[in-house]
């Protein structure tokens, strides 16, 4: 069979280390990497004490990602630059009919979603969000008993991300300040890890938004962004999402909490760094008593495979789920549309913290009345 070759663009810690989960899947290729650091490339790799560029010489590299579509006859694009600029790279490997893996936000604003949806409907090419998120263990489960009814409909659903922070004084670097990227943007845009795994059992977009900041607190010498922003959103049929975002706090926790509540049952996933677990009840079991499941990130489907690495195994199982369908001809495993969708409340509540908690109805560009003005 012939090899799948796929190019990065976007050589940062997460670009390199997709790249070297990519190549243990069968008939997959590594032709290409493009950064605009050279020393990305040649980086030395924690553990293996080896320059990236070292461990895959037969990847050509490019500083021009033009230049790498003219020159590295790609099959697919991994774009896993700055959480702010992944649009416009997207936007021009499908105007080529190269498939392509987006990471999350799609987009920062509503004009690069008007067009990367538009490239999208012209293209031959697919496009596959990478929201890891949702191949983990609580999102599986989460479908799976919503599928057989053990939840009911849900009603209000939570979900959390909170960063641990550390003072400049110490010897440990706040995710959060790590890459300008992640220095700049406004916490409560960075929802898709969050949004995503809930929004795999509604059959309907988040509509509408109320949404708050705390302002400055936690680390005042730093950049002015709020520490914490909370956010509230409503379908048209009324179920009640609430999002909880930091961008810095003083709690030392664990990062991703999610709690389900249905009209049959509960469901939450709640972290702490020694023990994530999963719990849930039903009023469909004789038993309705608060079951406990383990809570790592491992997707059931990968527990066995050795090679089931990165975030836990959700980065593999998101790889192996894009390159199986770009093999098979099948559809992006998480649409563009379901990416959207996730990404999109993040850029309308930022507005509503703008707006001082002003209830702002969203639009998405499948909409007949979709616009890019807020």
């Amino acid at each position: 069979m012939k090899k799948i070759r796929f190019g990065v663009v976007g050589l940062g810690h997460r670009g390199r280390e997709l790249a070297k989960i990519a190549v243990l899947l069968p008939d997959v290729e590594f032709a290409a990497a493009c950064d605009i650091k050279p020393s990305n490339w040649h980086e030395t790799q924690w553990l293996s004490n080896a320059p990236f560029s070292e461990m895959f010489p037969k990847t050509d590299f490019y500083e021009s990602y033009d230049e790498m579509f003219d020159k590295a006859n790609l099959d697919v694009v991994i774009v896993e630059t700055g959480a702010d600029i992944h649009a416009e790279f997207c936007v021009k490997a499908l105007c080529k009919n190269i498939n392509v893996l987006s990471d999350i936000p799609n987009v920062a604003n509503l004009k690069e979603a008007e067009d990367l949806w538009k490239a999208a409907e012209k293209s031959s090419a697919i496009i596959s969000t990478g929201a890891n998120p949702n191949y983990q263990r609580f999102t599986v489960l989460l479908n799976e008993f919503y599928k057989k009814g053990l939840l009911g409909k849900p009603y209000c659903m939570e979900a959390e991300y909170i960063h641990w922070y550390m003072p400049k004084s110490e010897d440990r670097v706040h995710l959060n300040e790590n890459g300008d990227w992640r220095k700049l943007l406004i916490p409560i845009r960075y929802c898709t890890h969050s949004l995503g795994p809930l929004l795999t059992i509604l059959e309907e977009e988040l509509r509408y938004v109320s949404c708050f900041g705390t302002g400055n607190h936690a680390d005042t010498d730093t950049n002015k962004k709020d520490d914490m922003m909370c956010a509230q959103f409503k379908t048209e049929s009324g179920v009640v999402v609430r999002l909880m975002r930091n961008g810095r706090c003083r709690a030392d926790i664990g990062h991703h909490n999610y709690r389900v509540f249905g009209t049959e049952g509960y469901m939450e996933r709640i972290e702490r760094f020694e023990k994530p677990v999963i719990r849930y009840n039903s009023q469909k079991e004789l038993d309705t008593s608060l079951k406990e499941i383990n809570g790592e990130f491992m997707p059931p489907e990968y527990e066995d495979n050795p090679d089931a690495k990165g975030h836990g195994g959700i980065d593999y199982a998101m790889l192996d789920y894009f390159f199986k369908a770009i093999k098979n001809g099948t559809g992006a495993p998480i649409s563009l549309r379901e990416g959207l969708a996730m990404t999109l409340p993040g850029i309308y509540a930022e507005e509503s913290a703008k707006r001082n908690g002003e209830v702002l109805r969203m639009k998405y560009p499948w909409d007949a009345d979709w616009t890019t003005e807020i």
